[in-house]
């Protein structure tokens, strides 16, 4: 099959387009045709070898944990899905080595779930890891309730975005950060959009004199610092993105593959409640573009690689 993979760390440009072998499908895995898979800045992390301290790479290493496609081979142990079921999922192994980057894929079954009837494939390739990461931080890690103010960072973003859904539908009044080029997006998902960056505080202030109830930090750094300051008596902090949160008290969340997560986003997406905006899309051979791109973090939405069937 095609696939994109690296044989060492490196930019882009180690990159390459070409054939591998085909994926074995074991008896908990479930082989899936890949229409598309999202970008995400967990994967040229991975390829520039920033996580090599918790993630062994076998190379050559095929890159991309999200994934939207059609099941052509479950497992001899797979009685959830069938061939010719659409379906999404976080497919992370616990090692950098098959990911989603390719023409096919082994995926586990645990690591599935149906693919949101109402979404492009390109729409819900950008679903899985963005979803989860908003879903466990949102739901579970900050505990967003009705009446709640919530400060989302990095707001037109992948995971923001969602995030800013997840908590509008729990009934929380959101504030958002962006670039003011993304204000009017915030504002059609629910936000009340402030610019980041110098004066953040005191703009955040302006809108909640009371302080946050819950802040979700995506940056790290000033940014996670900046939203300790901003939270109210027991108020929870929750990262993605600084492991200093905890010595603020608050929570550093590594998004968990969970078919139960996925399967409620999938019903949140077919609810409208959730949408995924796609910002581009490439094809898979010009995944060094689409890494490129999301590197330079000025994205509204998702980066998506698409995979061309003539069939």
């Amino acid at each position: 099959m095609k696939a994109i993979s690296y044989r060492g760390y490196g930019g882009p440009d180690v990159l390459e387009y070409g054939e591998v072998r085909d994926p074995k499908v074991g008896p908990d895995s479930v082989l899936v045709k890949v229409r598309a898979a999202a970008v995400n800045p967990v994967d040229w992390k991975c390829r520039e070898g920033y996580l090599d301290g918790i993630l062994d790479p076998v190379f050559p290493v095929i890159p991309g944990w999200d994934v939207s496609g059609v099941v052509v081979q479950p497992g001899a142990s797979v009685p959830e899905f069938a061939v010719g079921d659409e379906v999404i999922g976080y497919v992370r192994e616990d090692f950098l080595s098959r990911g989603t980057f390719a023409e096919y894929v082994a995926a586990p079954v645990r690591t599935l779930a149906r693919k949101p009837r109402n979404l492009t494939f390109e729409e819900a390739a950008g679903l899985p890891l963005a979803g989860l990461t908003a879903y466990q931080v949102v739901t579970g890690a900050l505990a967003v309730t009705e009446g709640d103010v919530v400060l989302v960072h990095a707001a037109a973003g992948g995971v923001g975005s969602i995030a800013v859904q997840l908590a509008r539908h729990a009934g929380a009044r959101v504030i958002g950060t962006a670039s003011e080029r993304n204000h009017d997006f915030l504002r059609e998902l629910g936000a009340e959009p402030v610019t980041y960056g110098e004066g953040l505080v005191d703009r955040v202030r302006a809108l909640a004199p009371e302080g946050v109830d819950a802040a979700f930090d995506t940056v790290g750094g000033d940014t996670l610092k900046a939203s300790a300051d901003l939270l109210a008596p027991g108020g929870r902090l929750a990262s993605i993105a600084d492991g200093g949160v905890i010595g603020l008290g608050g929570h550093y969340c590594f998004v968990r593959p969970d078919a139960a997560d996925l399967a409620r986003l999938t019903e949140l997406a077919e609810q409208d409640v959730v949408t995924v905006h796609v910002d581009a899309t490439f094809p898979l051979e010009r995944a060094a573009d689409a890494h490129r791109l999301s590197a330079e973090g000025r994205t509204r939405g998702k980066v998506v690689v698409t995979v061309d069937w003539a069939d």
